[in-house]
């Protein structure tokens, strides 16, 4: 009968019959298996050979108890099925592949409360590192719970011991998406916002109000309507443009989200897209090239922000220097803009 001395796997192969078929002791094994210390190139092609000739997996479970290291990355994100955040999720997935880090994801709804349940839950199951993606948790409460675990966050500026943050200049995207419209002579421009309270929809506001005073227009607060970054708020706040009786040529709306609302409600008034009225939007969703017409919006490289943010949590957790290229905004500009004569 053979002696289950050590983890082994449905092959039912050990540690213990690994270092013994490759010629080296069970500790050299655990090293290279764990990366805890350098192994020599001989050993390390022998053990390579033994472990793909006996088909051994190590069991993780056990690896991770020796270790203290649960090789698992936290991610916290506020949305489960929106493009926005399937995408940067995606990229964190993609850049993890190899690493020998998996993500384990939560969603935190956009509710304060529930984020911090959920970064405690990941904390509780000993992640090795978290990844935020924006959220309505402090900056003090972030850089507090990285005195506990790495932390890395998207939307927020971070400078600290364990924690690091970026966001990309909204400010500067809504610029160009109002310089945009100006440009091909719109001056009656509406604006859908995003939350009062949500730091991203402030700074596109503020660029769509410098960008109009830039070019000496009168900015309108009936052109100016509430939304909340999604279809339905999108949609009401049309309505709401609409029975104001303010007369507009253009809508920018605060994210892809509120402009697809936008749309839908201008084709129930028999409002066409671009001849009637112009709409911008603010991520470029992958599915902003397939409306109709395709939406001219700011993109956001959400798949590179993703490996950006993953490549920065397991250099952070590996102590080294982080030294990243954080992705750029740019405007695509496609069919929803007519140019004005």
């Amino acid at each position: 009968m053979r002696k289950a001395s050590s983890p082994g796997t449905a092959s039912g192969a050990t540690v213990h019959e690994v270092a013994r078929v490759a010629g080296v002791s069970a500790a050299t094994v655990s090293r290279f298996l764990n990366g805890t210390a350098k192994v020599s190139d001989e050993k390390r092609k022998a053990i390579e050979s033994v472990i793909d000739k006996l088909n051994y997996k190590p069991n993780v479970l056990a690896q991770n108890l020796k270790t203290g290291s649960s090789r698992t990355i936290g991610v916290l994100t506020q949305s489960l099925v929106s493009g926005y955040f399937a995408d940067a999720m995606a990229g964190i997935d993609d850049v993890l592949q190899g690493t020998g880090y998996a993500p384990l994801i939560v969603s935190g709804h956009w509710h304060a409360d529930e984020e911090a349940e959920r970064v405690e839950l990941l904390i509780a199951r000993r992640v090795d590192g978290l990844v935020i993606l924006s959220g309505k948790l402090k900056d003090a409460q972030i850089l507090k719970l990285a005195q506990r675990v790495p932390i890395v966050a998207f939307g927020r500026k971070l400078d600290g011991p364990q924690a690091y943050g970026f966001s990309l200049d909204n400010y500067w995207g809504a610029c160009e998406a109002v310089e945009h419209l100006i440009l091909q002579g719109h001056r009656q421009i509406a604006f859908i916002a995003g939350p009062p309270d949500h730091q991203d929809a402030q700074a596109r506001l503020a660029g769509y109000r410098d960008t109009l005073k830039k070019h000496k227009i009168k900015e309108s607060a009936q052109l100016l309507v509430d939304g909340d970054f999604s279809e339905s708020g999108g949609l009401l706040a049309v309505e709401r443009l609409l029975e104001s009786g303010r007369r507009f040529s253009a809508i920018f709306a605060a994210n892809d989200l509120t402009a697809y609302g936008a749309r839908l409600a201008l084709y129930r008034r028999g409002i066409r897209v671009p001849d009637d009225i112009s709409v911008v939007g603010f991520d470029d969703l992958h599915s902003s090239m397939y409306t109709t017409p395709p939406l001219t919006t700011v993109r956001q490289p959400l798949f590179d922000v993703g490996r950006c943010l993953g490549k920065a949590i397991v250099r952070m957790i590996g102590q080294e220097p982080l030294d990243l290229e954080v992705p750029q905004l740019s405007l695509m500009v496609r069919e929803s803009v007519r140019r004005i004569p």
